[in-house]
């Protein structure tokens, strides 16, 4: 595996999270200002900012006097929330998917200890991702 591979957290989260720091000070600003401000796309910034609209987390103002606003409490959103918000797929491995047809299993026996091991590792990132509030990872606080 290549080092500094990202397994669990997406590019989409990790510019989510650095466009809520910027929104963190409370004040509005532009698109472009975000972007501008930290290092970020500015088409993949519009994307992103729409998600996040959709879930109630940044407030989009169009027109001259335009811009987004932080909208949600980050104490009450957790990096799981972020997650689920963002990205499509929040599983460590494709056969955790609903539905997902695993060969191995049909034709060797319904009950895989990589799967089960799997679903352990899956539940203990889920509740540490929960632990951590958007508020402590944009603040850095305890």
């Amino acid at each position: 595996m290549k080092e500094g591979a990202n397994l669990l957290i997406t590019r989409e989260t990790d510019y989510a999270l650095r466009i809520l720091r910027a929104l963190s000070n409370g004040e509005q600003a532009t698109a472009k200002d975000i972007c501008r401000r930290e290092l970020l796309p500015q088409q993949f910034a519009y994307k992103i900012l729409k998600k996040l609209s959709r879930a109630g987390i940044v407030r989009i103002t169009r027109g001259a006097e335009g811009g987004c606003r932080l909208a949600a409490d980050l104490r009450k959103v957790s990096l799981y929330d972020l997650t689920q918000i963002m990205e499509d797929d929040n599983y460590i491995s494709a056969c955790m998917q609903p539905g997902y047809q695993c060969e191995w299993r049909q034709k060797n026996s319904p009950e895989c200890r990589v799967n089960k091991q799997l679903l352990q590792i899956q539940r203990v990132l889920d509740e540490e991702f929960r632990a951590h509030s958007l508020y402590q990872m944009v603040f850095d606080s305890e």
